[in-house]
């Protein structure tokens, strides 16, 4: 299959580390309002089918709908399906547009379903570790996080103007 060469080309320089942070915090209050929204979906749409409204108060006032393992689920799978989407068609998130970032293979192609996959679990394992797999990049000669390693992935800085017009 041919690679999905991003647009604009060009050897950009790897971002940096604020930058990342920053883009990281707009996908985050995007990320929370998606998960409100799925909850909700969930537990007012598909649970009140189910149970009906007065098996489903009940169930919340004893604690039953606490730790729901398939609303765990399709949080997660959403997030990445949010993640995935726009990482393996143009590169960029949300936030990512708006701090002019974008993640892409060294051969400025779209990274793939797969390397979409491993940066968002290797993602939450730096997030488990405190952020030290973000804050690897300040070690690393390439500024490389462990998703950035792992996925075989950069995140470069597109020139100013750019990437708002999406050219």
């Amino acid at each position: 299959m041919p690679k999905h060469i991003l647009r604009p080309e060009g050897d950009f320089p790897v971002a940096g580390l604020i930058r990342r942070f920053a883009a990281m915090f707009y996908d985050f209050l995007l990320c929370v309002a998606m998960i409100m929204v799925v909850g909700l979906i969930y537990q007012q749409g598909l649970l009140r089918l189910i149970y009906g409204s007065e098996r489903l108060l009940e169930m919340s006032e004893a604690g039953a709908l606490d730790n729901d393992p398939m609303l765990a689920s399709l949080v997660l799978l959403s997030l990445f399906g949010f993640f995935a989407k726009f990482w393996t068609h143009n590169g960029q998130t949300l936030g990512m547009q708006a701090w002019g970032l974008r993640i892409q293979n060294t051969d400025g192609s779209a990274i793939s379903l797969w390397q979409a996959l491993l940066r968002f679990v290797i993602a939450i394992g730096s997030w488990l570790f405190v952020g030290l797999g973000f804050f690897w990049a300040l070690w690393d000669k390439e500024k490389r996080s462990w998703h950035d390693i792992y996925s075989e992935s950069k995140v470069v800085q597109l020139p100013k103007g750019v990437h708002k017009q999406g050219k």
